[in-house]
């Protein structure tokens, strides 16, 4: 006989058997063997030190010590059922919540959000929109979408959505347009560029596969994000870098052209979210955002 709680297995063989009245039903609510819930109820009765049931011609009965467990296993899992339906039904009615850069949410997610609510209709995705402040494991984030470099931390699922491509853009308003439309690559070592503080290793990320001296980079104007960084390009001011999801739609709209095409980095687009708060709709949303990514190609 032990004082602890018994096997939570050997708790539900009971309930079941006692709440149908038999083994054979038990076994088959419970998808199991008739044998696994009668080891089961064996245990149980072995590890109280009491018998539950005494045999009734071909069936059972339950004993004194059997009735006052099936009051109480009864009304214990009850309660768990229903704790367990609200939680399921409260999680599916909370908005999912995504982090991503505000660059991001208005470049890429913003123009295609329409199309994502008509796909997903029951997701009800909620987007927060933050500078490298954004972190899944804080309370009130879902998921972040995030260019990164692997190694993935341990705690987090990741889905790997699309290697990173980058490449430099200008605008056909900017002065040295005409000049540099159809110069090569080694001409911009000699452009003041437009660059961004929180990335200042995209430009030697595009300069060092294409053999430029990343040394010999010159740098005009900086800004904070990229999202400002794409404006100011937009606007004419001068030749800057950016991952080619976040310029497709300009791209396409004539506002911005890429004479030096896009080449590939060490970073993904991916979606993290916390191991420990798995979300069936993250790999929805995953599975949806990778096909609109392939849809861009």
């Amino acid at each position: 006989m032990s004082h602890g709680l018994p096997p939570l297995n050997a708790l539900r063989a009971f309930e079941a058997t006692a709440r149908l009245n038999s083994v054979s039903q038990a076994a088959e609510q419970l998808h199991v063997t008739h044998g696994a819930v009668s080891r089961q109820l064996k245990a149980l009765e072995e590890h109280l030190g009491v018998n539950l049931f005494i045999k009734d011609g071909r069936g059972l009965k339950l004993t004194d010590a059997g009735l006052r467990l099936r009051d109480a296993s009864s009304e214990a899992f009850e309660r768990l059922r229903n704790v367990c339906a609200e939680l399921t039904q409260s999680t599916a009615d909370a908005p999912f919540v995504l982090g991503c850069s505000g660059s991001l949410l208005a470049r890429w997610f913003i123009p295609r959000l329409g199309r994502l609510n008509a796909d997903l209709p029951d997701l009800r995705l909620h987007l927060s929109a933050g500078e490298g402040d954004l972190d899944p494991r804080r309370p009130g984030l879902d998921a972040l979408l995030v260019f990164a470099e692997p190694p993935w931390p341990a705690d987090m699922q990741v889905f790997e959505l699309a290697s990173e491509r980058i490449g430099p853009v200008m605008s056909p308003r900017f002065a040295g347009y005409e000049r540099l439309k159809d110069a090569p690559d080694a001409a911009l070592l000699s452009e003041p560029l437009l660059h961004t503080t929180s990335r200042p290793q995209a430009w030697p990320n595009w300069a060092q596969p294409r053999d430029l001296d990343a040394r010999a980079l010159k740098y005009g104007q900086g800004f904070e994000h990229l999202y400002y960084l794409l404006e100011a390009a937009v606007a004419g001011l001068g030749v800057a870098i950016a991952p080619e999801p976040l310029v497709t739609e300009d791209l396409k709209a004539g506002r911005l052209v890429a004479p030096w095409g896009f080449n590939e980095t060490p970073a993904q687009l991916a979606l993290w979210l916390p191991k420990r708060a798995a979300d069936g709709r993250a790999r929805q949303l995953a599975q949806w955002l990778k096909n609109e990514l392939r849809r861009a190609d």
